[in-house]
C-alpha cells in the first residue's frame, strides 16, 4: 500500500537549498513511507506544483530502484558546485541519476500548472526566490 506524507515547510527548514524534497520514513504506526516536503510559497498552487513534481518523480525512481540517498548526494554536491546566478535544477544534468524521472515529472507539472492557469515564468521566479 501507498504511504505518503506531504508537508509544507519553511524554506529554510529544507535539509539542503532545495524547494521540494523525499526520502523514506517509518511513521508513528512503524510502517514505511515516503515523505514529501514543499518549501512554503505565496500561492498555493506553486506549492501543489512542487509536491506533484515530487511525488512524480520519487514514485518513478523508486519503481526503477534508484536509491533516494544516491538522488539525495547528487543533488547536495550540484548545489555546492552551483555558481552564483545559475538556476538550472540538479535533476536536469546530463550526470543526475534521475534525470529521466525528473524531466518527465516536469512534463506532468507543466500541464497542470496550464490547468490551473499558473504562468511558468512567474513560478519559477518565485521558485528562484526561495
Amino acid at each position: 500500500m501507498l504511504n505518503i506524507q506531504i508537508k509544507t515547510i519553511p524554506h529554510h527548514f529544507q535539509e539542503y537549498d532545495t524547494v521540494g524534497n523525499y526520502w523514506r520514513d517509518v511513521n508513528n504506526c512503524g510502517a514505511e513511507a515516503l515523505e514529501i516536503r514543499v518549501s512554503r510559497m505565496r500561492d498555493r498552487r506553486h506549492e501543489f506544483l512542487v509536491a506533484l513534481h515530487e511525488l512524480i518523480e520519487a514514485f518513478l525512481c523508486d519503481w526503477r530502484r534508484i536509491p533516494f540517498a544516491k538522488i539525495t548526494r547528487f543533488d547536495i554536491e550540484y548545489e555546492r558546485a552551483r555558481r552564483r546566478g545559475e538556476s538550472a535544477e540538479p535533476g536536469d544534468s546530463a550526470r543526475a541519476p534521475y534525470r529521466r524521472e525528473h524531466q518527465f515529472a516536469e512534463q506532468v507539472e507543466r500541464i497542470v500548472a496550464q490547468e490551473l492557469e499558473v504562468d511558468w515564468q512567474q513560478y519559477n521566479r518565485a521558485v528562484e526566490r526561495l
